[in-house]
């Protein structure tokens, strides 16, 4: 093994005062030149032996190198850097998956199913001043969204797509890719100052059975679809999982950009070619959108031919000039639409319906079926939603049925082919008591066609999907405490319920053969359980919501619930009208809420997580008031300059109140491109207006000065 030295000191000359050290400027061009060449040399053979596994050069070579980088660096202690290959490990390669903030906003893409939904995005294109344009078509890759960013053609991120504003950053595992360049080719003076890219991570089709066969040998489980192995293999935490994998890169757009410009997509794609980016050679030109037609018809029939899995084509228009007219939505660019293939489908046997219970006691029937490939995923299991959907179908266990995968994601039986039958099928009977517990199943109310075990707190299915639930990524993100684990803890009796997670303690887990090794001591995953257990007590308020198992509340609405109410106690205090008052909750939600905490026992799962420790409360974003305290704020419409959390999230922090209706009680309504009927309502309730120039003066300058540049709900003005 290369041996590195991680203390400059020892190699690093002994200088004298500041005024007599080397300015970077009078170090020979030559000297740096070659500086430069020796610390991207042994970069690339660092990662090569470290992460890969594939030494590109003998341990005495590589010393010999990083003999002459340090030689160099002693007669010019300028060229010294925090990231020199001297003053650093090399073996220090590791994915953390830190968020990080894309340069410019990752956007999604409409959608077109029909020719007819086609010819309207071109048409409303071409009346807002893209007639006579270029149409550039290139396939739809069903991989992970990725944004490459390299500053003076080195790669310094790489990062997910996240929410589109937001990603991880995954730049360790990127650098394993053969197909990303690390630095592109060329001087310095060559390659664009920033230049940030984005593309999809894809699997080969070709690899991905291969793949799947080695994790079945290995006794883990397969991947469901290319695009899964492409998204799990990209975000493995071990960089060389990565690289063992064989994912590909194709690259279809540009964000943010210096000393980048083409006068067309096609050009860009070019530009980008030569730079060492993979472009797919599969992207045409085309004048009209006959040709756009042509395109997509094309590879519909060749859709399984291509290497990558494919689910539509995008349409972009090819002229930049032309792009940048057109503009996007809040959500979209006006030039570019993804044409969706359709659905497809497929007929295998139907072998049995199984129920399953769920962690808020519903039973769902699901289909068994004999495996067949569907839209590029091999499906043998699809739900069935409730007994009602089963006689709708008209499917019977034994049956040939047709399933298809909706949106090519969710697998969907459609129904059975009858000519099919040959007599031994039979009925599915919904079972009149939980297989789990043994408690009579009934609908929550009248009239509903689902029916649900109504033992939540002990019936032994739903405290199993509950425990797994808690530790989920949507939760508490507990990594060890995964279905198996929760299984045993609970066939170990060491939970009454899922709020005894957090009082586990070395004594309990022994308790388990789980969690214990062969000499009865506790193991190494017993270890990391305590460890994350400890660590993931300090959650965001939101996480501590999506745990608790409440209907009706996922991320999104527990989001809204913290950042209306900032503490657990608080939000269990409210009404049911104040829950549904805020902003993204509605009576649905908040009545679920209300029913939640209604129950003894849920109170008491709230009590022991706040015995063990787990913080109730999000921090306050002042300690006191705020500019905007006691001010009400509707948001409607698309904000220039906000997205909708991003301005929800400024008024809180200012002190003000968000809420999802107008009434005479609000203090101002901001809206935004396409407003809905708030701004009707806010109208007739004469509540002031603002457009997003005025809800920057309510953010920077309060509501006295927001309220002389509103628009008074009785006013005509052309700016509301």
């Amino acid at each position: 093994m290369p041996s590195v030295s991680t203390d400059a000191s020892l190699d690093q000359p002994q200088t004298g005062a500041a005024t007599d050290r080397e300015d970077l400027t009078e170090v020979p061009d030559d000297a740096r030149t070659r500086h430069r060449d020796l610390a991207e040399e042994l970069d690339r053979y660092a990662f090569a032996y470290y992460v890969q596994d594939a030494p590109l050069v003998s341990d005495g070579q590589y010393d010999e190198l990083m003999g002459e980088l340090k030689a160099i660096e002693a007669a010019h202690p300028a060229l010294v850097t925090p990231d020199s290959p001297s003053q650093k490990v090399s073996g220090g390669f590791g994915a953390t998956f830190a968020p990080v903030t894309h340069l410019e906003r990752m956007q999604s893409l409409d959608n077109a199913f029909s020719s007819d939904e086609l010819s309207a995005w071109a048409a409303r294109a071409a009346r807002d001043g893209a007639a006579g344009a270029g149409y550039l078509c290139e396939l739809k890759v069903d991989g992970l969204a990725i944004d490459l960013v390299y500053e003076r053609g080195r790669l310094v991120r790489a990062a997910t797509r996240g929410d589109g504003t937001t990603g991880e950053d995954v730049t360790a595992n990127v650098r394993t890719m053969a197909d990303v360049p690390q630095q592109f080719p060329g001087d310095d003076g060559a390659v664009p100052e920033l230049l940030e890219v984005r593309g999809e991570v894809y699997f080969p089709v070709a690899a991905f059975a291969e793949v799947n066969a080695g994790l079945v040998e290995a006794g883990r489980a397969p991947f469901a679809n290319p695009r899964n192995a492409a998204a799990g293999s990209l975000r493995q935490k071990d960089p060389k999982v990565t690289a063992s994998r064989p994912l590909r890169l194709v690259v279809h757009g540009l964000g943010a950009r210096t000393g980048f410009e083409a006068d067309r997509q096609s050009a860009a794609y070019e530009q980008l070619a030569a730079l060492g980016l993979p472009v797919s050679s599969r992207y045409e030109v085309v004048a009209d959108l006959e040709g756009v037609w042509a395109y997509i018809e094309r590879y519909r029939e060749q859709r399984h031919s291509v290497e990558h899995e494919i689910d539509g084509v995008v349409v972009k228009i090819d002229q930049v000039g032309l792009q940048r007219r057109l503009g996007s939505t809040s959500r979209a660019p006006r030039w570019a639409i993804a044409f969706k293939y359709p659905p497809e489908e497929a007929t295998t046997k139907l072998h049995d319906i199984r129920v399953n219970v769920g962690r808020t006691g519903r039973v769902t029937p699901f289909a068994f079926m004999e495996p067949v490939k569907v839209a590029g995923s091999t499906v043998a299991l699809a739900t069935l939603h409730n007994a009602s959907e089963v006689r709708r179908k008209g499917v019977l266990i034994g049956d040939t049925v047709v399933i298809r995968k909706a949106g090519d994601v969710i697998p969907e039986v459609l129904g059975p082919v009858v000519a099919a039958r040959d007599g031994s099928e039979r009925e599915f009977v919904m079972p009149t008591h939980c297989p789990e517990c043994g408690t009579e199943l009934r609908p929550e109310k009248e009239g509903d066609a689902d029916i649900r075990c109504p033992n939540a707190r002990s019936c032994p299915a739903q405290l199993r999907e509950r425990v797994f639930h808690v530790a989920g990524r949507g939760a508490f993100d507990i990594e060890v405490l995964g279905y198996e684990a929760a299984t045993a803890l609970l066939g170990s009796h060491l939970l009454e319920d899922e709020g005894d997670v957090f009082s586990l303690t070395e004594g309990s887990l022994v308790r388990s053969d789980f969690f214990t090794k062969k000499d009865g001591t506790l193991s190494a995953n017993g270890r990391r359980l305590l460890t994350n257990l400890q660590t993931r007590k300090d959650v965001p308020l939101w996480r501590v919501l999506v745990a608790l198992s409440i209907r009706h509340v996922g991320p999104t609405a527990a989001q809204a619930l913290a950042r209306e109410f900032r503490s657990l106690d608080r939000l269990m205090e409210a009404s049911e009208e104040e829950l549904a008052a805020a902003e993204g909750v509605g009576p649905t939600i908040a009545a679920a809420v209300r029913d939640w905490f209604g129950v003894d026992w849920h109170c008491g799962v709230v009590e022991k997580w706040r015995q063990a420790g787990v913080r109730m409360a999000d921090a306050e974003s002042d300690t006191g008031p705020g500019p905007l305290t006691g001010v009400t704020v509707v948001v409607t419409g698309s904000l220039r300059d906000h997205s909708r959390d991003q301005a929800i999230a400024a008024i809180q922090e200012r002190g003000g109140k968000v809420t999802g209706s107008v009434s005479k009680k609000t203090g101002f309504v901001v809206v935004g491109a396409d407003p809905g009927s708030k701004y009707d309502k806010a109208v007739a309730a004469k509540v002031p207006i603002l457009d997003d120039d005025g809800f920057a003066v309510l953010l920077e300058q309060g509501p006295d000065a927001a309220r002389e540049v509103a628009t008074m709900g009785n006013a005509d003005s052309d700016g509301a």
